[in-house]
């Protein structure tokens, strides 16, 4: 049972380069990875400069993945935004982990579990969404409390899990640090995704327990998706052992 899983951080649907609002570049980009599971970052809701949308049902509806579990994570003057999850297949148990530090900005986990159908198999899944904090310190910091947090361990121990999304990991080695001390392997050594225009840093990671990873995980290079976020996505390919 294989699926495909994205992680992109979408800038809000603000182009990188030109800092246009074109929502319809991101819905390219990630129709052109035919995931699974996406993994989202900066997702506004109700927000002024991306005209009210709320963009995590526009962007599940357009890319044809009908269950979705929105995280509002930084409020403003109107409106909001934070992580989401688009799926395939239906979600239960969603959970918010809060990771925030004091004085540091807001930030959270996104917890859901899924049954992964093929045919007469079925398999839960485990996945997590992270947008991690600038610094060093508070990036081990925040690691270290998903894992310890309960619903992550009822979550995990019980199922294969994937733990996706922006790292904000300069020099690509937290993951492996901590991660890895808890089973979980990267899908890449340092694959870079920032800036999506010439890429030089591997800001986008996904790390998976109790799961193969069927070929390299890769950055979509597409042209549209140079365009369409500061970032690019990163795309997997995993199935159940």
């Amino acid at each position: 049972m294989r699926f495909r899983l994205v992680t992109y951080n979408i800038h809000k649907g603000i182009g990188g380069t030109d800092r246009r609002y074109r929502l319809e570049r991101i819905v390219e980009t990630l129709r052109h990875c035919e995931p699974d599971f996406v993994l989202l970052q900066e997702v506004d809701d109700g927000v002024p400069r991306s005209n009210h949308h709320r963009q995590v049902k526009m962007l599940a509806e357009a890319v044809g993945l009908q269950h979705y579990a929105y995280q509002r994570n930084v409020r403003l003057k109107q409106g909001h935004y934070g992580n989401a999850i688009l799926s395939r297949f239906s979600l239960s148990n969603i959970c918010d982990i809060d990771l925030t530090l004091r004085f540091k900005k807001r930030r959270r986990a996104l917890l859901a579990q899924c049954r992964v159908s093929s045919g007469r198999h079925r398999r839960t899944l485990s996945i997590v969404n992270v947008h991690l904090g600038l610094a060093g310190l508070e990036r081990q910091i925040q690691l270290r409390k998903l894992l310890a947090h309960r619903s992550f361990v009822e979550a995990a121990g019980r199922s294969p899990t994937v733990i996706g999304g922006d790292y904000n990991d300069v020099w690509g080695t937290l993951g492996k640090r901590i991660l890895g001390s808890k089973g979980f392997n990267s899908v890449g050594k340092k694959i870079l995704t920032f800036p999506a225009i010439l890429p030089m840093r591997p800001l986008d990671r996904i790390f998976y327990r109790d799961l193969t990873l069927v070929h390299h995980a890769f950055a979509s290079r597409t042209q549209i998706a140079r365009q369409a976020s500061d970032h690019l996505p990163l795309v997997a390919d995993l199935e159940f052992e």
